[in-house]
């Protein structure tokens, strides 16, 4: 990023107007110019990484931050044309559906700072497509959806959520009756959890999970809507534009694909994306299946608890299916290691009860031990903590760090007796 004769990186900060800051977006492009965009929050930690010129060899970039399920924050620069590479990859996937781009209307409530929040803004130029930008705040507020977002012809409508999105749209008759208008719900950015996708699937929403990255440009696969609705789980198959396979003994996807990043910043340089013959490692645990690829949860997120690997991605929800199949008023859970003499490290999990319900009334804790009982050993919970605060963030994705940090100013509490 160090080159000759060229403008710092202009900085973007979203929060405001999404339509002007994409046509301050696209202009800078126009311009061979790198653009970094952070949320408000993020803007000072964005600006301290920018390199002070940027490279005109690499042509119009934009950067964008990013980060594992346990890692802090990173700062992800890809360049305008590997994402086109993207784009098309895309539009050949929907041709395969029987959706011609040029013909879609694409609905996007999600912030130009998140790659599937710029991704639809890049596929409407390229497809001649039309935009619909969504306030955020009708995301919770569905009549005004209905009232001010009404797809048109449901055989053309696409949309892009993230799972917190899909659970708020579906607690109300409104957010129903706004979702069967689409052909295709593109849904990503966190895992699905099973309970939500059945419930989709006998509403006949048309959901299509996906997976990817901001290294990767977004989705490098997705499921087909009459796949999922035939009771298919996963995140489908490669996109054209994509190979996959499995790191040998880690289990690790790996990706190669024109539309890789071209690497993160670390103290104002830029670092190539590690890649081995073209192929980059996701750090994610996957597995292939005969009708597609199943996401495992995170290697880095990954503990060691009695000789066992746990994935704490799977144990949430796990728990959070248990839990609802029986009725327990318990809104959300999130699960964190600790250390342990014995077992190496051991679970904790943090508990959201449903509104006016505590963790330890009705019990709520023991029916939760209970249920953790048909988990193997290394995957139970040794202790249950009340946490009304407890939240994802807005693109439905746990921020570990953060709730670490609550766990260990709670450390004094006591573990429960195990049953």
């Amino acid at each position: 990023m160090g080159g000759r004769g060229v403008s710092q990186p202009l900085l973007l900060r979203t929060g405001g107007d999404r339509a002007e800051l994409a046509l301050t977006l696209l202009q800078a492009w126009d311009r061979e110019q790198t653009v970094a965009i952070a949320a408000p929050e993020e803007a000072a930690l964005l600006e301290a990484a920018l390199p002070s010129r940027s490279d005109p060899a690499s042509g119009p970039a934009v950067v964008l931050g990013t980060g594992g399920s346990s890692g802090g924050r990173r700062w992800c620069v890809q360049p305008l044309a590997h994402l086109q590479v993207a784009v098309a990859g895309t539009a050949q996937w929907l041709q395969a559906l029987k959706l011609e781009p040029a013909q879609l209307e694409l609905f996007n409530p999600l912030p130009l700072h998140h790659v599937s929040g710029l991704m639809p803004l890049l596929r409407a130029r390229a497809w001649g497509a039309e935009l619909r930008w969504l306030s955020p705040v009708w995301m919770r507020e569905p009549e005004q959806l209905l009232a001010e977002a009404f797809p048109g012809d449901p055989d053309r409508a696409v949309l892009s959520l993230v799972p917190t999105q899909l659970q708020r749209l579906l607690d109300g008759p409104a957010g129903i009756r706004w979702l069967e208008r689409f052909a295709l719900i593109l849904v990503g950015g966190a895992a699905l959890p099973a309970a939500l996708a059945q419930r989709c699937r006998d509403l006949g929403i048309r959901l299509a999970p996906c997976y990817g990255s901001t290294e990767t440009g977004a989705m490098v696969m997705a499921l087909s809507p009459q796949q999922f609705l035939a009771g298919v789980d996963g995140c489908g198959a490669a996109l054209p534009h994509v190979q996959l396979r499995l790191e040998a003994g880690s289990g690790a996807l790996q990706i190669k694909t024109a539309s890789l990043a071209l690497g993160m910043l670390q103290q104002r340089e830029l670092q190539p994306l590690p890649l081995d013959q073209g192929w980059w490692s996701s750090g994610d645990r996957a597995q292939q299946g005969p009708e597609g690829w199943q996401l495992l949860g995170r290697l880095d997120g990954a503990i060691q608890s009695g000789g066992e690997t746990v994935f704490p991605e799977q144990v949430e929800r796990r728990l959070l299916e248990l839990a609802r199949a029986q009725g327990l008023a318990v809104e959300d859970l999130l699960v964190l290691p600790e250390p342990d003499l014995h077992w190496g490290e051991r679970l904790v999990a943090l508990v959201k009860p449903a509104a006016g319900i505590d963790v330890g009334e009705a019990a709520l804790r023991p029916s939760l031990q209970t249920l953790a009982l048909s988990l193997p050993p290394s995957q139970r919970p040794r202790r249950w903590l009340a946490c009304p605060e407890l939240q994802r963030s807005s693109l439905g994705k746990w921020e570990r760090r953060r709730w670490r940090a609550w766990l260990s100013s709670h450390s004094a509490v006591q573990p429960a007796p195990e049953p």
